[in-house]
């Protein structure tokens, strides 16, 4: 995926990862509240592919109509089975999805510099196995849990089965990758909501403390 360039103007390029259902959504949000501005790759992609989405044609040539649901949005189900049991389909859908995002990504990102941003998120799902994401942010925060605490989440929130769950972790990077690239890693293992901000507080205030040089030049 083609990653934003450097922003010219003193924001914090924070690249945030983790494994599905670590509690990554609710990190950036909580980041985003203290005055980051986010860019979710993962929310560029869907938007990307939804009903009427720039990105639809050229799936539809790729893959054929069936690619489509009956909304006109990629069938996100479908496609999951196909690019796990063909690599092929992985990289032409990657061929397709990632410059388009890689645009829109930079969009964004020289939005946020131009408002005076102290910080840019880059929320990004597979950033451990991207080297020039991790070239181009300036630290790495990482949401951690056991993979047990991850199929819990995440058969609550979505009603998946646990085999469900458990193959798309192991297509995932492990734990161990993403823990060996970060500048920081919160282990959201049995924490509430109150406890959990309370981490994202204090990794803020130590990346961007007040007389900041990324504070002072946006003051």
């Amino acid at each position: 995926m083609s990653a934003a360039p450097a922003p010219a103007g003193g924001a914090l390029r924070i690249g945030l990862t983790g494994g599905i259902g670590s509690g990554k959504s609710t990190v950036a949000a909580r980041l985003v509240a203290r005055g980051a501005a986010l860019v979710d790759t993962d929310a560029i992609a869907h938007a990307l592919t939804a009903p009427g989405g720039a990105a639809m044609p050229a799936l539809r040539a790729a893959f054929g109509d069936d690619v489509a649901d009956a909304s006109g949005a990629l069938d996100r189900a479908r496609m999951r089975q196909r690019v796990f049991a063909d690599p092929e389909a992985k990289r032409r859908l990657e061929g397709i999805l990632h410059p388009m995002i890689g645009d829109e990504t930079r969009r964004q990102a020289e939005a946020a510099v131009v408002a005076g941003c102290p910080a840019i998120v880059y929320d990004v799902p597979l950033l451990t196995e991207s080297a020039h994401w991790r070239g181009r942010c300036d630290r790495i925060l990482v949401v951690d849990c056991s993979a047990d605490t991850q199929v819990q989440r995440v058969m609550a929130r979505s009603g998946w089965a646990e085999d469900q769950v458990r193959r798309v972790i192991a297509a995932q990077a492990t734990r161990e990758a993403r823990r060996a690239i970060a500048d920081a890693v919160i282990v959201n293992e049995g924490l509430g909501l109150d406890a959990l901000q309370a981490e994202v507080d204090a990794l803020w205030a130590q990346w961007l403390p007040t007389g900041s040089a990324v504070e002072q030049s946006i003051g």
